[in-house]
């Protein structure tokens, strides 16, 4: 199965949605489904981001898997997939139960990885153990290496920790080489695995570029009131503010810096930064803010891609982590189609072995991980746009423009 969201193929798009609830429904009664476990959450301090990132694409994907009959097999068969879901509540050790429980009550075929970097660390020995592949997205770490080599089946999607934090310091020291930011840095993040690593990895970039920290702190991911981490920025009189921050937090310290009028020549939060959300809630104040990751809007991919996401699920796709989402269940698709099985390890191994046609492009993965992505983008008239990332000259990236005036 080839991506529906290549150019060539966006007339299907549209076929697709008018056959979709027949051909399911009819598949459903005739052909045993494949069964897919997906855990992520629905409640507790990470719901509101997979919310937007993870379960949109889960049932983007069934929907459009289905409506094509389902997944080829070697006997020339089509399978439908069916989704068994679990709320894993934001807590590891619900993680790996839920994992657990469908490996062994539900007889998952596979398992989609679950969402948010510590959840999906957590759970990474237990998928090697059970023999699933796990192709992760939002789990973001400078451990890749050292978690390939140790566990066969996983791999990585989103990148790693430092070039993330690389790619914010970097284009802060073009903006100050520009004349348009100075070198007093704030810096503030979430204490899980996510925030410390990046964190420590930009504390390292930013020093070597010779940065000043004027202001650094670390705060929980339930943290309800961050005024007072706003409060110690500004009074830290910082030139640039850089939060490595969860959706909750993003949302929080944005209405803050608005509300105490922070005055900075760049400004960065982190996830939920590309949320549609994000620009619902701030409308054009927010033009300028700088973000993690990005996407190029333009791409006829994307937007076909944005265009089911909406059809489907009634929402819009974020500017970051969703396109590359429904990319990871394309692979474990076309992976499947590929062997022709629901083997597990024959799976594994022609994700290694081959490429893959994306939303995001041609994927090919190189000691399990995709190297080529987007590490900071910018709100620019109402679209994100990718401003840098890991390769040279990402198609479609944007020039940064000026920061907003709070």
């Amino acid at each position: 199965m080839k991506s529906l969201f290549n150019p060539r193929r966006l007339s299907a798009l549209a076929l697709a949605g008018v056959l979709t609830v027949g051909a399911t429904s009819a598949l459903a009664q005739n052909t045993n489904p494949i069964r897919i476990g997906a855990v992520a959450p629905k409640t507790g301090a990470l719901a509101g981001g997979a919310a937007v990132t993870f379960w949109p694409n889960v049932a983007l994907w069934q929907e459009e898997v289905n409506s094509q009959g389902g997944l080829l097999m070697a006997d020339g068969a089509r399978r439908p997939i069916q989704i068994i879901e679990y709320d894993d509540r934001t807590d590891p050790s619900e993680t790996i139960r839920s994992v657990q429980r469908l490996a062994t009550n539900d007889r998952a075929d596979f398992i989609l990885a679950p969402y948010s970097t510590g959840l999906a660390l957590a759970a990474a020995p237990l998928f090697d153990r059970l023999g699933y592949p796990m192709i992760n997205v939002s789990a973001i770490t400078d451990q890749t290496d050292t978690l390939v080599a140790r566990y066969d089946g996983v791999f990585f999607t989103l990148g790693k920790t430092s070039p993330l934090a690389e790619g914010v310091a970097q284009l802060m020291a073009q903006l100050r080489a520009e004349g348009k930011a100075g070198s007093r840095v704030a810096m503030v993040n979430v204490g899980d695995a996510f925030g410390i690593e990046l964190a420590q990895a930009a504390r390292r970039v930013f020093e070597a570029e010779g940065f000043n920290l004027v202001y650094t702190t670390s705060y929980p991911p339930t943290i309800q009131d961050v005024s007072p981490i706003i409060n110690s920025a500004m009074a830290a009189n910082p030139d640039i503010f850089v939060a490595f921050s969860y959706p909750p937090d993003t949302f929080a310290l944005t209405e803050q810096a608005q509300i105490q009028g922070m005055k900075v020549d760049a400004f960065y939060t982190a996830v939920a930064t590309p949320f549609p959300s994000y620009a619902a809630r701030f409308g054009d104040s927010i033009n300028g803010v700088f973000g993690v990751g990005g996407v190029n809007p333009a791409d006829p991919r994307f937007q076909a891609y944005a265009e089911a996401h909406q059809r489907v699920t009634n929402t819009h796709p974020d500017y970051w982590a969703s396109a590359v989402t429904y990319a990871s269940f394309e692979v474990l698709a076309q992976a499947i189609e590929g062997v022709g099985s629901v083997d597990r390890a024959a799976v594994t191994q022609y994700i290694k072995d081959n490429s893959f046609d994306t939303v995001m492009g041609e994927w090919t993965f190189e000691n399990q991980q995709i190297s080529d992505y987007w590490t900071v983008g910018q709100w620019q008239n109402g679209q994100f746009y990718g401003i840098g990332g890991t390769a040279p000259n990402m198609p479609g990236a944007a020039q940064p423009i000026a920061s907003p005036d709070w």
